[in-house]
């Protein structure tokens, strides 16, 4: 017996039955030898980790663009407090924890540079529109490994899916995934707006204050818990209904307080401008791509559109700045 199959008997015997354990997975789109010592969710987990896509996250934009300092958010640190989150709660209700991590290292490979701002503005100019979570799972299916994808297990691509707000995964891990990822946005959203001056601490109404905390690990504490009491009591995940109502109302506060701040969003604009001129002149000279997007034209699989927005929402914040500049200002030069 291999390491694999005795970790996959400890999950039967140490996992709720409503887990998803690894041998009873509906699989990978190529089927592929199995590791002797890696469950396919470890496995896959560990796919995204080495991932190009996923070190990327580090340079593109969470919330606020360039903040001049060093603590905060990126799109990788966000990812990473998701999956801190969702494996606690996997971890209290006996679920794949293995699974729970690589459905969260994966949910936001797809996120454009300067965060929903490159995100709407892509969706606006490309034909079909784009949204970061079907781009998350193109990465992984066609994108990773010079076009052959990661190959990746059939409910970890569903879980990233269906991470937004309007998802449904199939799984409860995925699920975990979908509220955690809010979980983990609003309070340290709340943590850098209030760093930013964007609001102060006496800003937040004391309707919310008084249900989840004054402080982010007090309000993290209320909401992990909760999570985790009332999935065990109900044997569905989700809030109970009074944590869960004014949850949403925090979200939209910050929405109407924090999201759309004229402090927090005062270099949107540019940023749009430059990635619709990059579409555009990409558009215009398609031989300028890298060799592996040009690859994708050449061969007839994908539109020219759709491997243009591919390569552009791969960019981090600051390679898309230096393109641009490159692109755009004339470069000194020497005859000497």
């Amino acid at each position: 017996m291999t390491i694999r199959e005795e970790l996959e008997q400890r999950e039967h015997r140490n996992l709720s039955p409503d887990a998803a354990f690894s041998d009873r997975s509906r699989g990978r789109d190529e089927d592929e030898e199995q590791c002797d010592l890696r469950p396919v969710y470890q496995r896959d987990r560990d796919r995204i980790l080495h991932s190009k896509s996923f070190r990327r996250l580090k340079g593109k934009t969470q919330v606020f663009l360039a903040p001049e300092g060093d603590h905060y958010r990126n799109r990788l640190t966000h990812t990473l407090e998701v999956s801190q989150n969702a494996r606690t709660v996997a971890r209290a209700l006996l679920l794949n924890e293995d699974l729970t991590e690589a459905i969260a290292l994966g949910h936001d490979l797809g996120h454009t540079p300067f965060g929903h701002a490159g995100e709407r503005q892509l969706n606006a100019i490309v034909p079909g529109g784009f949204r970061h979570q079907e781009q998350s799972v193109r990465i992984v299916e066609k994108i990773e490994k010079n076009g052959r994808g990661l190959n990746l297990t059939y409910e970890v691509r569903d879980g990233i899916r269906n991470h937004s707000t309007a998802g449904n995964p199939s799984t409860r891990e995925g699920k975990i995934v979908r509220i955690c990822d809010k979980i983990a946005y609003v309070n340290s959203d709340i943590d850098d707006a209030i760093r930013g001056n964007v609001i102060k601490d006496s800003d937040i109404p004391r309707v919310f204050r008084d249900m989840f905390g004054e402080t982010l690990r007090e309000r993290l504490n209320t909401l992990i818990h909760d999570l985790i009491k009332n999935s065990r009591d109900t044997g569905e995940i989700g809030f109970s209904d009074e944590i869960s109502e004014c949850f949403g109302d925090l979200r939209r506060f910050m929405f109407d307080n924090v999201y759309v701040n004229s402090i927090a969003k005062k270099e949107e604009g540019k940023a749009q401008q430059l990635i619709e001129h990059l579409y555009n002149y990409y558009n215009g000279n398609t031989e300028q791509l890298p060799a592996e997007y040009l690859a994708m034209i050449r061969e007839g699989s994908e539109e020219k559109e759709r491997v243009i927005c591919d390569f552009i929402a791969g960019m981090t914040d600051n390679y898309a700045v230096t393109t641009y500049r490159r692109l755009t200002i004339p470069q000194m030069w020497s005859v000497y």
